[in-house]
């Protein structure tokens, strides 16, 4: 199913109003900073927008179950802000000038200054939760960050690795993007009241939809338009990051050699970025990285199941045929 433009705008629109809520909050929290420097670097990147996916995942979990938005509130904004320090940290990692078509941090202001914001972002989150006051909402935010952060050690050892298995890179996504997602979902449902067995489908469908997320991602990155993507695609080509479609293309293609060759190549020049794309896409790399992802959406939308029927339920039904045919 093709998502229409007016179709993704009015996905929120439950807690259209409550997002906005959430971000001018978030605007407000990180400008509370006695340097002015971390506040503009801080603003900076939510300034550059962003889908804010983590908190409507929570606002949306937690709006079946007697709805509380004091209750929610903290955990959104933990939420984006987690995911914000761990994409201003990608972006040092990845040496990125640009993100949602604006420049990243890192090409504002430097290596140093993005690895200060990150440990801001992430400090001022653990004040976010401290107020939540709930052991099990700081272990799963805690867990779900120490795996986060094992899935970007994994991504930098393996670097340029044409070796690496799909279980492999499985393991690697489940921790840099499904988990937060996954925590996204649980944590709505657990702080509203949900029943456990609706807490852990929500969690269920988190994971399988961040997993859909992740592979999207990749599929992009050889294939989008760069002005929707807001960055450059073949970004994980040039900082050596082997994903699903290049890794059945490794498997699949007619010129394995010299793929083989192009992929494991730490300074590849232009041309060689756009032939290695051009063998992936006359493999079924891309193709077979489709059908996973409408696999992961299916089994996303089969443990909404486990939920009462309601509009809510729709919604998030709604959201992951988004997360499936997204273009940006």
């Amino acid at each position: 199913m093709q998502v229409s433009v007016l179709k993704q705008l009015r996905l929120f629109n439950q807690i259209n109003a409550d997002l906005k809520r959430i971000e001018n909050e978030l605007i407000k929290f990180v400008k509370n900073s006695e340097y002015p420097l971390i506040t503009d670097s801080a603003t900076h990147l939510l300034a550059a927008g962003g889908k804010r996916l983590r908190p409507a995942f929570a606002l949306l979990s937690g709006k079946i179950y007697g709805y509380q938005i004091e209750k929610l509130m903290p955990i959104a904004m933990a939420l984006e802000l987690i995911h914000m320090a761990s994409l201003v940290h990608d972006d040092v990692v990845d040496a990125s000038a640009t993100r949602r078509g604006k420049p990243t941090v890192r090409a504002n202001w430097g290596n140093t200054i993005s690895m200060a914001t990150g440990d801001y972002l992430l400090a001022k989150s653990l004040g976010l939760i401290a107020m939540i006051n709930n052991p099990q909402v700081s272990r799963i935010l805690a867990e779900t960050s120490v795996q986060m952060s094992q899935g970007e050690i994994q991504q930098i050892r393996a670097s340029f690795d044409v070796n690496q298995s799909i279980k492999q890179y499985y393991y690697r996504i489940k921790r840099k993007t499904a988990l937060l997602i996954s925590a996204s979902c649980k944590l709505g449902a657990l702080v509203s009241g949900a029943p456990k067995r609706e807490i852990w489908a929500l969690g269920a469908y988190g994971h399988s939809l961040g997993i859909a997320f992740q592979i999207v991602d990749d599929i992009l990155d050889l294939t989008a338009d760069q002005q929707v993507l807001g960055k450059p695609i073949g970004g994980d080509l040039r900082q050596g990051i082997m994903t699903l479609p290049m890794i059945i293309a490794l498997k699949t293609s007619e010129q394995k050699s010299r793929l083989r060759a192009l992929l494991a190549k730490v300074d590849k020049t232009e041309d060689e970025i756009l032939e290695a794309i051009e063998l992936i896409k006359q493999t079924k790399g891309i193709e077979e990285s489709r059908r996973l992802v409408d696999r992961y959406i299916k089994k996303a939308k089969n443990y909404l199941l486990e939920l009462p029927a309601s509009p809510t339920r729709n919604a998030l039904a709604d959201l992951a045929e988004f997360v499936g045919e997204r273009k940006y």
